[in-house]
C-alpha cells in the first residue's frame, strides 16, 4: 500500500520534523473484548487516502456481513511513515495499522504489535511471512506482494525503437537516451514524495541471489561493485548524472506522475508491480488503451534470464494497545483473505492459493524468474536495520538516495565514488559498534 494523494488529516502531528526516533514501546493493554465473538469499535490506520471513503467503505460493508457487531473507523494519513513512526511513541496508533518500514527493527515488533500466529503455521497459507516475523511469531501480514521492475509507456519506447527489455545496465542507459530523443523524460524518480526511492531496495537479490540482504549485514563495504545495493544505487546515480530523469526533482508529484506516464511525457518509472494497475487506470482515463502501460524487469540477468525479486508491500498488524484485539485480528484476517484487495491492485496475493495477476503478463512472456529473499538468521532478524540505524543510512528509506541524486545532478558537491566511500565507512563503523 503506497500513499496516493495529498489529503491531510484534520489532526496534524506537530513532531513530524523529528529526524531520529527512539521507540520506547508500550505495555500490551489486555482490556476490551479479546475473547469470544468479535465485537466493538476498532480504528484502522491507512495510507490509502484515495480510496478510504469509497473502496474501503465497501470493504466494511462486506466485513460486517460476517462480523455485524464490529464497527470499523478509518484514519487516513498522508505522511503515513513519518506520522505513524512518531505515534508509536504513545499508545495512540489505532487498533489495526500498517507497520512503518524504516527505523523500526524486528526485535521491536513485540513492543508494539500483537502476535497473529506462529511462523510455522502461517507459512503454510501465506507468502512473505519472513518480513513480518520475529523469533517464530508473526506480527504483520502482507497486504500484497510485488515483483520489482519498471512501468513504461509502450508507445514512447516503441517510438524510440526499443521493443524488447534491455539486458544490461549499458543497454538500459542507451535505451533511456533513445527515449529522451523522442522528447519524453526517460525516467521519473518521484524524488519529492520520497517513498518511491525507498522502494528501490526491493531490487536487492536481483544480482547475487536470495542471500543478498543477509550478505549486506555481514560486510563492511556493501557499496562495492558486484553487490546488489551498489548496482541499485549506482544505476540511479548514473541515470541522473546523464540527465535521463526529471529536470527538477524537488518539484515531482506522485499523483501527477501517473498522468505524465500515461500521456507519454514520462517514459518509465522504477516501481513494484503494484503500480501497474494504477498507471493503466491513468492511461484509460486519458482515453488510451490500458496496455499502453507495460512492465519490464530490471536490466540484470543471471545465466541469460531476468530475475525479479518478489516482496511484501506494507504489513498489516494489530496494535498491542488495542482494547479490542479480537475484533482487530478479525479485520486483519478478513482483509487479507477475503477482501480481494491484492487482486484489485493487480498485485501478488499474500494467500498462496490465489492466482498470479494478469498485470504480470509481460513477465510471463519473458520467462522472468521470481525470487524471494532468504529469511534472516535466527538472532539476526533486525541486524540490517540495526546497522542502518546506527550508521544513519536509510537503506529502507529515501533520505540518502535523495542526497545521492543531489550529488548526481550537481546540487551538492561530490562524486559517486566519494559518496559510496562515505557510506561504506559509516556502515563499517556501525557494524563495529553493534558487534
Amino acid at each position: 500500500m503506497k500513499p496516493r494523494t495529498s489529503r491531510k488529516l484534520s489532526t496534524v502531528i506537530a513532531l513530524a520534523a523529528a529526524s531520529t526516533l527512539v521507540f520506547t514501546g508500550c505495555s500490551s493493554a489486555s482490556g476490551g473484548n479479546d475473547t469470544g465473538e468479535p465485537s466493538g469499535e476498532i480504528t484502522v490506520l491507512t495510507n490509502r487516502t484515495d480510496i478510504v471513503d469509497t473502496v474501503f467503505q465497501d470493504y466494511v460493508a462486506q466485513f460486517q456481513e460476517t462480523y455485524p457487531d464490529v464497527t470499523v473507523t478509518f484514519e487516513a494519513i498522508t505522511d503515513y511513515e513519518g506520522d505513524t513512526r512518531i505515534r508509536l511513541n504513545s499508545s495512540d496508533y489505532g487498533d489495526v495499522l500498517l507497520i512503518p518500514s524504516s527505523n523500526l527493527g524486528k526485535d521491536q515488533f513485540s513492543q508494539f504489535f500483537e502476535p497473529l500466529g506462529t511462523s510455522d503455521e502461517m507459512t503454510e497459507k501465506y507468502r512473505f511471512i519472513n518480513e513480518g516475523s520475529y523469533e517464530g511469531n508473526v506480527y504483520g501480514l502482507s497486504t500484497f506482494g510485488s515483483a520489482m521492475g519498471y512501468v513504461f509507456n509502450r508507445d514512447v519506447w516503441a517510438e524510440a525503437g526499443i521493443t524488447t527489455p534491455p539486458e544490461t545496465e549499458a543497454e538500459y542507459l542507451d535505451a533511456l537516451e533513445a527515449v529522451k530523443a523522442t522528447g519524453s523524460t526517460p525516467t521519473y524518480t518521484n524524488y519529492q514524495d520520497g517513498w518511491p526511492l525507498a522502494s528501490l531496495v526491493g531490487n536487492m537479490g536481483s544480482i547475487t541471489g536470495p542471500a543478498a540482504r543477509i550478505d549486506m549485514a555481514q560486510t563492511d563495504s556493501p557499496w562495492t561493485a558486484g553487490t546488489d545495493i551498489y548496482a541499485i544505487d549506482s544505476l540511479l546515480y548514473d541515470t541522473v548524472a546523464a540527465g535521463l530523469s526529471e529536470a527538477d526533482p524537488v518539484t515531482t508529484n506522485w499523483e501527477e506522475s501517473k498522468n505524465l506516464l500515461a500521456s507519454g511525457e514520462v517514459g518509465s518509472m522504477i516501481l513494484g508491480s503494484w503500480a501497474i494497475a494504477q498507471m493503466q487506470d491513468a492511461a484509460e482515463q486519458a482515453g488510451k488503451p490500458r496496455d499502453t502501460i507495460g512492465f519490464w524487469p530490471m536490466p540484470w540477468q543471471t545465466d541469460g534470464a531476468f530475475t525479479s525479486v518478489t516482496a511484501s508491500d506494507k504489513l498489516l498488524a494489530v496494535s498491542a494497545n488495542s482494547d479490542n484485539k479480537n475484533a482487530a485480528q478479525a479485520w486483519v484476517t478478513w482483509f487479507i483473505d477475503e477482501s480481494g484487495f491484492a487482486a484489485s491492485q493487480g498485485a501478488i496475493s499474500p494467500v498462496i492459493s490465489d492466482p498470479t495477476p494478469d498485470t504480470l503478463a509481460d513477465f510471463a512472456d519473458l520467462g522472468v524468474q521470481y525470487l524471494e529473499l532468504d529469511a534472516d538468521p535466527a538472532g539476526d532478524e533486525s541486524l540490517l536495520q540495526d546497522i542502518a540505524n546506527e550508521s544513519e543510512i536509510t537503506v529502507l528509506g529515501e533520505a540518502y538516495r535523495q542526497q545521492l541524486i543531489d550529488v548526481a545532478r550537481g546540487a551538492q558537491t561530490g562524486s559517486k565514488e566519494a559518496f559510496f566511500a562515505d557510506l561504506n565507512e559509516r556502515w563499517a563503523e556501525a557494524r563495529a559498534t553493534i558487534g
